[in-house]
């Protein structure tokens, strides 16, 4: 009996894996290419001289050092930066790049749904607004200020701002300032209310300087790979490619492309001979542009050491570069599906040429058809054995 139960479970188990892989054959063959895109973007490093504010007092967690960063770009461009992260700590001399807001560092972090908030304090305050023009603006609030607003409260009502929303933490209303005399702290208290309340409304992200979508593209010799499409808010100043002989690079209508041709929108293309080897192309291209006020930068290398993201205060100038590649394989040879012979009535023989995927498709089918034979014969022999008993 119990050798009878072996043979049983052994044949349902061999229906079953091979009903299994005949289920699963298909999704081994599928192939995943899931695109990638990469924009071009600005990159640097904190560098010390910046400008210090007023220490202050943030509500649960004490006194805390405001400053304008001086950040220098890869051009040696200088530009002023905010803190948006206040828990991690800044680090000088760290290589920082240019990020979308979306890849912020902390998923978890309330600048993920407060950004335009913090782009808004950041176009309505110093030093993209100069402190004649905030005072004119918290003037028509009905905002009183003691003997006007010095640059050094601006800039601590500023970063106090930009905390309130990339980290939930609020200025001390009651002793907003860790040193300071009260007019100065009444001065910073009335800005930053000014800037975190009603009137914020929000800024959208700005665009980067520079990028070419898609930043990889695949195809094959005898066609043209793209379209790699240039987006710039700036003036393209130079175009690089490292191409393979015969290899060119040619607009929508197959004209050969210039640097001076290439502007915001323009599409490239590689165009690759028919009978040319399985190689790569490179694209590379260079403008000048502004780094937006709002432009996130990230350290390099966050993940295994963080450093405090920085946050652009008034925009800059700078060089900024953007890079693509192109891949082709071989033209495929022309082949030509067998004939096939229309089955008889009632012959149900006939057989449909199976796509070539990079797999042998019948390979998993052919064990699957062994294993349900197999197990239709293990089945078999124990009737029998239960029919002689």
């Amino acid at each position: 009996m119990h050798g009878r139960s072996i043979l049983v479970r052994g044949g349902a188990a061999a229906a079953s894996a091979a009903a299994a892989l005949m289920i699963a054959a298909p999704v081994a063959l599928a192939d995943d290419n899931a695109p990638t895109a990469r924009s071009g973007a600005a990159s640097g490093e904190l560098v010390y001289g910046g400008t210090s504010g007023f220490d202050v007092n943030i509500a649960d967690k004490g006194k805390v050092q405001t400053t304008l960063f001086n950040f220098k770009l890869s051009d040696g461009a200088i530009s002023k930066m905010y803190c948006v992260q206040i828990e991690v700590g800044a680090r000088f001399g760290e290589t920082m790049v240019e990020h979308a807001w979306n890849d912020y560092p902390d998923a978890k972090s309330p600048f993920r749904k407060n950004n335009k908030n913090i782009n808004w304090v950041l176009h309505h305050s110093y030093p993209s607004q100069d402190v004649a023009s905030i005072e004119k603006a918290l003037s028509g609030k009905g905002v009183e200020l003691h003997d006007g607003l010095s640059t050094k409260e601006a800039l601590t009502a500023t970063q106090a701002a930009v905390w309130h929303y990339s980290d939930a933490k609020d200025l001390d209303a009651e002793n907003p300032l860790a040193n300071g005399s009260p007019d100065e702290a009444a001065d910073v208290l009335a800005l930053y209310k000014y800037l975190t309340g009603d009137a914020n409304t929000g800024v959208e992200e700005k665009k980067p300087a520079l990028s070419i979508t898609p930043a990889k593209a695949t195809g094959e010799a005898g066609t043209k790979i793209g379209p790699f499409t240039v987006a710039t808010t700036g003036s393209v100043t130079d175009f690089t490619s490292k191409l393979p002989e015969g290899v060119k690079v040619v607009g929508e209508n197959g004209e050969e492309i210039k640097s001076s041709a290439i502007k915001n929108g323009t599409k490239l293309f590689l165009d690759v001979p028919k009978d040319a080897k399985p190689g790569t192309a490179e694209l590379a291209i260079k403008a000048t542009g502004d780094v937006n006020t709002g432009r996130l930068f990230v350290a390099k290398n966050y993940d295994s050491n963080p450093a405090q993201s920085l946050i652009v205060a008034q925009s800059q100038k700078s060089a900024v570069e953007a890079a693509a590649t192109g891949t082709w394989t071989e033209t495929g040879p022309v082949t030509t599906a067998p004939a096939t012979t229309a089955p008889a009535a009632g012959n149900n023989s006939g057989q449909t040429p199976l796509a070539n995927t990079g797999v042998n498709a019948a390979l998993p089918i052919g064990i699957g058809a062994a294993l349900v034979i197999a197990g239709g014969a293990m089945i078999l022999v124990v009737r029998r054995r239960r029919s002689n008993a």
